[in-house]
């Protein structure tokens, strides 16, 4: 069988094929064009520039594409990348379906359908019930395939789902050491508060932001999906409930220059907006030490203050699951 990207260590001799995650034109200091590439499989993705790039090869090597190449993976400035010798389209033999080569959640579609299920059947307001329900049912192909960001945290195909029950999951343990805590509206706001990413990005297949997610963001769209649901399902909008709940959701990033238009102003909302963040450091940080060798340092992480974190060589981990058998 192939090697896959991230079975190759530092110093390796590469030659696989790989989909083209993204493939940006720039201008060196020579004054000549290259393409930073992010070229992915199902283990991962890494960077590669190809300098001196033609018009012919910028129109070729798009995102979308599955290319053939040769190279070396190395570190620059601590980080791993592919130093390309060579670059091209891919031959069927070879392996030339882009959807071969996504990064896929750990967890299937039709078991995070299910168990999402089970946490609207345990919302309790009859207007956050429907509200969410409409707008499952709505979304539901993407919100099932799409990934939760371009890059950073989940951003695989189904990670959307997958951090929304990642949050569910950890709302409910918070609502049993809590009872004082809403966790109807918990719920509700979890598994809406990223549901805007169905209209913002491109989808699973080297994912971009779309014209409106750009412009608008993901936030602004689903507080705009809460409104248009309202309107289909005779709800008012203006009802306290459907307040709080478009507020939990507008307050989900905590910060103004974050995005949000509003701070937490809710315990539900700040708990919501925690969550959030907690999910989303955990994935980033465990999917760079999984990817680190024993004894050394993760790459960079832009999406924590560009912090490495150490992946230790001495010491046995065991899950809590592994340590009840």
């Amino acid at each position: 069988m192939a090697k896959r990207l991230f079975e190759y260590r530092n110093g390796d001799e590469m030659q696989l094929s790989l989909l083209v995650k993204s493939a940006d034109t720039r201008i060196a200091k020579n004054g000549k064009k290259f393409i930073s590439f992010i070229l992915q499989d199902k283990s991962g993705h890494l960077p590669a520039k190809m300098w001196d790039a033609s018009d012919a090869a910028i129109e070729q090597f798009k995102s979308g594409v599955v290319v053939r190449i040769t190279g070396k993976r190395e570190l620059y400035h601590d980080n791993p990348q592919i130093k390309l010798y060579s670059i091209r389209l891919a031959t069927q033999e070879e392996g030339d379906n882009p959807k071969n080569f996504l990064e896929q959640a750990p967890e299937k579609s039709t078991q995070m359908e299910e168990e999402i299920g089970s946490f609207v059947f345990d919302i309790l307001n009859p207007n956050w019930n429907r509200i969410v329900r409409k707008l499952l049912a709505d979304h539901h192909d993407a919100f099932f395939s799409y990934p939760a960001a371009k890059a950073n945290h989940h951003a695989n195909g189904g990670g959307l789902a997958f951090h929304t029950l990642s949050i569910l999951r950890l709302a409910k343990q918070i609502g049993e050491q809590y009872p004082n805590i809403n966790v109807s509206l918990l719920y509700a706001g979890a598994i809406l508060h990223d549901m805007g990413k169905t209209i913002e990005l491109s989808g699973p297949v080297s994912t971009e932001y779309t014209v409106t997610g750009n412009l608008i963001g993901h936030i602004v769209l689903i507080d705009e999906e809460i409104i248009r649901a309202c309107i289909e399902l005779n709800i008012d909008s203006t009802k306290e409930d459907v307040v709080m709940l478009r507020h939990t959701v507008l307050a989900h990033h905590g910060l103004l220059e974050y995005g949000s238009p509003v701070r937490p102003q809710l315990p539900e909302a700040q708990i919501l907006h925690d969550l959030d963040e907690l999910d989303a450091s955990i994935n980033m940080m465990t999917n760079a030490v999984a990817r680190a060798d024993e004894g050394d340092f993760s790459e960079h992480l832009f999406g924590m203050d560009n912090r490495r974190f150490y992946k230790p060589a001495s010491i046995q981990h065991y899950s809590g699951r592994d340590s009840q058998k």
